[in-house]
């Protein structure tokens, strides 16, 4: 993001800016007074390293001024407030919007003026003055339309003036921020529209905005919704305590939203003043900018008027320093932290699911699934999500046809949770031991183990897995049913899973799109809601502390009973797994800034959040050096040596934005890529 050398631990360093919204304590009609308390804001914006400050409109003279603003002494006490401010942002590194009224041709604007270290670097007046209900700005000002000249002196300065203003600066690439002015956001086609189609990344908004009943969660609408239309960050000031109460009360209310989502937000109804801080992740904003193609469209179907917009150069310079990033980065980016959101989303991930399966089940005029049950999380929730399928059908779950294949390495526990979980849920359940013909083969392919050699190489792994898949699919052809696959996202991300006639295939997958980590949280949702039955609440729950392994090689006989194979120890975690994914798949993000966020995440019990599920002792912290390690496993399977086994992958619904590995949806890679790039820039910054 930088030109600057900034260190690779610092916010700046990894393409993050510090944003401040302040709301001043204003006295009406006092600019000298209102001077002082922005300055008092800006002066610990920039003490907290912020390289942008903002304050509500007409924040140098008070909103609730009325006709006041007709008084020539006011004016001059605002232009001398003004120089004050110039004055003092010599010492602060960062730039300060601040509202004023100001006189040009004759005509007052309501203006936010753009002030740098002694400089007014621009000045931009308000497009719409709201003249209905209680406001009367057009007795007043006049809009921005009125201006004759896209210039103006101001303090002895030549400055740009005009609703067409951009401001960014050499030190921080794609850091380009627009201002408008409170009405501005509420009419149909804000000017900030236009301006993220001109690039701009930051919108700013200075406004009063007085305090209604309900008028707060639409201002959190509003803001919310123009950064997710403009994939940018929105920042909103509205004037607060000390404006004239005369007819009206004021909140305020100040928020930082970044596409679509609140970063932070002021108390409102505060006695003093406040300071709101964010730290903006300008990265992502251009990440998501050049995916989505209808951006672009936008921006060249309006070309005409954004050749117009004019750029402002500031010389902000970034800290040197390291400045830890004052953020939360979720350890499970699939799984929401607040429990009734995580709930609403596993319910809506599970219609989705058991709406694909049905679906399907309908346009084929198919009415029976095979599905093999391994009694872990995975055949588990599709399992239920096959006995919920056939409910929405209103076919009997009988016509489920759960199967459990124990081969060489089955546990008891698992073989005992898969009996007891189709029993729990009414599903039709078959048994076959696949050690015979998984011993016949390895006798037909003279392997080792055929003699009784310990050789448990992959070739004896995958001969059980195809064993396993090929009765699968003769078991439902014999019964003119589905085969229902039950590998999930983070399987197919890592390959691991057997290609071919192995847990890779299967007629219809309701998993595919679906995370590990999420798995797991919607096995949990399935027993907290206790829909299924106490039998089958109590199984899921044995399931949820099962470990995750294969079962594919037999335990010595010091560790009878216990699995061989631990997955995570492997292909690595599958939380720091999922987190790899989640944002090179979603965003693209160079290695080395993926290892930054999941050191943000999970380097220490303050900096993420755990789910209120994940119990104490199932809590894990990582350190950078241990995140690029599995980083660099991560990469290496994902890039360079599983592509093959996504690109056949069966059909299965895309469930969450987070993405699929579908060729036919969000994934298309070549199988033969090599992994040397994204390795090179891991190893430079640090391995």
């Amino acid at each position: 993001m930088s030109a600057e050398q900034v260190p690779f631990d610092s916010l700046y360093g990894q393409g993050f800016v510090r944003v401040a919204v302040g709301v001043p304590h204003v006295r009406v009609a006092d600019p000298r007074a209102n001077a002082e308390s922005t300055l008092a804001l800006a002066r610990e914006a920039s003490q907290r390293r912020a390289i942008l400050a903002v304050f509500p409109e007409l924040g140098l003279s008070s909103y609730s001024a009325d006709d006041l603003f007709h008084q020539q002494a006011l004016l001059d006490a605002v232009q001398d407030a003004l120089a004050c401010l110039l004055e003092a942002s010599t010492e602060f590194s960062c730039a300060l919007v601040v509202g004023a009224p100001l006189v040009a041709e004759g005509r007052l604007f309501n203006c936010a003026v753009v002030v740098h270290h002694g400089k007014v670097k621009g000045v931009i007046p308000k497009s719409y003055l709201p003249a209905y209900r209680e406001f009367y700005e057009k007795r007043q000002f006049v809009a921005a339309r009125d201006a004759l000249t896209n210039e103006i002196t101001l303090l002895g300065q030549r400055v740009p003036f005009g609703a067409d203003l951009l401001f960014c600066t050499p030190h921080a690439e794609h850091f380009v921020f627009q201002v408008e002015i409170c009405e501005d956001l509420w009419v149909p086609i804000p000017p900030s529209s236009y301006a993220a189609l001109a690039g701009a990344t930051v919108l700013v908004n200075l406004s009063a905005s007085n305090a209604l009943v309900a008028k707060a969660d639409y201002r959190r609408l509003l803001c919310a919704s123009q950064s997710a239309r403009g994939i940018a960050a929105y920042l909103y000031a509205a004037a607060g305590n000390g404006e004239s109460t005369t007819d009206l009360a004021w909140d305020g209310h100040a928020v930082v939203y970044e596409n679509g989502d609140r970063l932070a937000e002021s108390e409102r109804f505060t006695a003093g003043a406040q300071l709101v801080m964010a730290d903006v992740d300008i990265e992502r904003l251009m990440c998501d900018r050049m995916r989505t193609t209808s951006f672009t469209d936008a921006a060249t179907d309006h070309r005409d008027t954004l050749r117009s917009w004019r750029h402002i150069e500031l010389d902000l310079h970034l800290p040197s320093e390291e400045i830890q990033l004052d953020r939360v980065v979720p350890r499970f980016p699939y799984v929401p932290t607040d429990p009734a959101r995580r709930n609403e989303r596993c319910a809506e991930v599970h219609h989705i699911q058991v709406q694909g399966l049905a679906t399907r089940l309908a346009a084929t005029g198919i009415d029976k699934v095979v599905i093999g049950i391994s009694g872990g999380l995975d055949s588990t929730l599709a399992l239920v999500v096959a006995a919920r399928a056939m409910d929405h059908l209103g076919l009997p779950r009988t016509n489920v046809l759960g199967v459990t294949m124990p081969g060489f390495a089955t546990t008891e526990r698992t073989l005992t949770n898969a009996r007891q979980l189709m029993d729990g849920l009414g599903v039709t359940a078959l048994e076959i031991d696949i050690r015979p013909s998984a011993s016949q083969m390895l006798a037909d392919l003279k392997h080792p183990a055929a003699r009784g050699e310990p050789v448990y190489d992959t070739t004896y792994e995958n001969v059980q897995a195809g064993e396993r898949t090929s009765h699968l699919f003769r078991l439902a052809n014999h019964h003119g049913a589905l085969v229902v696959g039950t590998g999930d996202l983070s399987e197919l991300a890592l390959g691991w899973c057997t290609y071919g006639v192995g847990d890779q295939m299967a007629h219809y997958n309701v998993n595919g799109s679906v995370p590990k980590t999420l798995v797991k949280y919607l096995v949990a949702w399935l027993a907290e809601s206790g829909d299924l039955g106490s039998d089958a609440d109590g199984v899921l729950r044995s399931i949820l502390n099962t470990e995750i392994s294969p079962e594919l090689v037999p335990s010595s006989s010091e560790a009878a009973g216990q699995p061989a194979q631990h997955s995570e120890e492997i292909v690595g975690p599958f939380e720091l797994a999922d987190f790899f994914l989640y944002y090179l798949l979603r965003y693209g993000y160079r290695p080395s800034r993926i290892a930054f966020l999941a050191h943000q995440a999970w380097g220490d019990d303050t900096r993420g959040r755990w789910p209120d599920l994940i119990s104490p002792e199932d809590r894990h912290r990582y350190d950078l050096a241990t995140i690029s390690t599995w980083l660099a496993v991560f990469l290496r399977r994902f890039v360079e040596t599983s592509q093959f086994k996504r690109s056949t992958l069966p059909n299965g619904p895309k469930v969450g934005s987070g993405g699929s590995l579908s060729p036919r949806g969000d994934w298309r890679a070549p199988s033969d890529a090599s992994a040397a790039a994204w390795i090179d820039e891991l190893e430079r910054n640090l391995l």
